[in-house]
């Protein structure tokens, strides 16, 4: 006797489906056809990353530099229970061979790729493993007139940094933001002085273009923890002023309506120069951690803001040795690097510090080690997929059988 044939209804299967991580959907597209269409709705697409949010589907890179070939690469972290962060594969980029990238993201599983010497950056799905070249900027330089020397000068080096990439939901767009260091010389001069200004250039992800906008008062100053993309916002953190008088300022930029705001860094944060003020993302808030510049057994604070208000989260006192904090990942644990440029771990749960298998003192470049945070997404970009010339996936041996 053949049984009754059930169909669920195609709504049910997609909400199932949408729980599904997203290396199963490359599957399903060799399975059944049907199904294509339905992944790249904007709402299985929406459904799929909120239900990864929900259920802190985190991973984790780790960007280093080759110890032996001087080349960067990322390292892939598992963050499955009892893997105790293990390396489950290696990500070269051939795109960016001879360079260092500087990695801005992540915003909807989506990551920018920007070369700092060159006008050279990319957007990059890791786990679709899409991949989209931006065009060089046609952006024309401004001449430079010294007063002092009472002639133009000549435009000697062109640097780009401290971007940010982020969405602007008005237009439903991604947008990445950078500064443009201009260096200007005498030519006629054997030793001439360097003068300095620079550029604001915004990105567009929907008209793939490059246009210039409207340079804030301050320049922002080196950010050590990345990409802070917070609700459509970006920020850096800016340093005036001279040693007695020396503080910080955070600067913001709102995607949508593309404009600068200067805000303070209360005081109780953090004083200048005796704390290290690092801002990052923390449980999808802006936050700081906080930390003294002498270093010698060195203690964090976390605080968070929520609608302009500061609160300090939880301390970490005395851990020897660190050097500094490199980010969190699941369950509030912060990574940390040491005086051996070893990457550690800090167990919030247990307040113990905790040895990982990364072997990052080997690297070449200890500057380069960052570590880097976002969860899958389908969102598509207009790119193409994965080529060896512009990235390259080798698994480790303790992970080879997941890719």
């Amino acid at each position: 006797m053949q049984r009754p044939r059930f169909e669920l209804p195609e709504a049910l299967v997609m909400e199932i489906l949408s729980k599904l991580p997203v290396k199963s959907f490359t599957r399903f597209n060799c399975v059944c056809k049907y199904w294509c269409p339905s992944f790249q709705t904007p709402h299985f697409i929406s459904n799929n990353y909120h239900n990864n949010l929900e259920n802190n589907n985190l991973n984790l890179l780790l960007s280093r530099c080759d110890g032996n070939t001087f080349q960067p690469y990322f390292s892939q972290l598992s963050t499955e229970k009892d893997q105790n962060y293990i390396v489950k594969q290696n990500i070269h980029l051939p795109f960016f061979k001879n360079d260092i990238p500087s990695l801005y993201g992540a915003c909807h599983g989506l990551m920018c790729l920007l070369d700092p010497s060159k006008d050279k950056a990319a957007i990059w799905n890791p786990s679709t493993r899409e991949f989209k070249i931006l065009p060089p900027s046609s952006i024309q330089r401004p001449p430079y007139f010294s007063p002092f020397e009472e002639t133009y000068l000549t435009l000697d080096d062109v640097a780009f940094d401290h971007a940010a990439f982020g969405f602007d939901s008005k237009t439903d767009d991604y947008k990445v933001i950078r500064f443009v260091s201009l260096t200007f010389v005498n030519s006629e001069e054997e030793h001439p002085h360097p003068h300095s200004m620079y550029q604001v250039e915004l990105y567009s992800l929907r008209s793939n273009s490059w246009k210039e906008i409207p340079s804030p008062e301050y320049a922002p100053t080196y950010t050590a923890l990345g990409n802070i993309y917070v609700n459509g916002i970006c920020y850096w953190k800016i340093e005036i002023g001279a040693y007695l008088d020396f503080r910080g300022l955070i600067l913001s930029f709102d995607m949508g309506n593309e404009k600068f705001l200067i805000l303070p860094i209360p005081e109780f944060v953090g004083s200048f120069p005796e704390y290290y003020v690092d801002l990052l993302v923390f449980n999808g808030s802006l936050g700081a951690i906080v930390y003294p510049s002498e270093r010698i057994d060195t203690s964090f604070d976390l605080w968070v803001t929520s609608e302009g208000v500061w609160t300090k989260q939880f301390n970490i006192k005395s851990i020897s040795g660190v050097v500094r904090p490199l980010g969190f990942g699941k369950n509030g644990d912060l990574f940390v690097r040491d005086t051996n440029n070893e990457v550690l771990l800090f167990d919030a749960s247990t307040q113990e510090l905790k040895e990982l298998e990364i072997n990052t003192y080997l690297d070449h470049i200890w500057a380069v080690i960052t570590l880097h945070a976002y969860f899958e997404s389908l969102v598509h970009i207009n790119g193409v997929q994965e080529v060896e010339k512009h990235v390259i996936r080798q698994p480790t041996r303790d992970a080879s059988n997941e890719y």
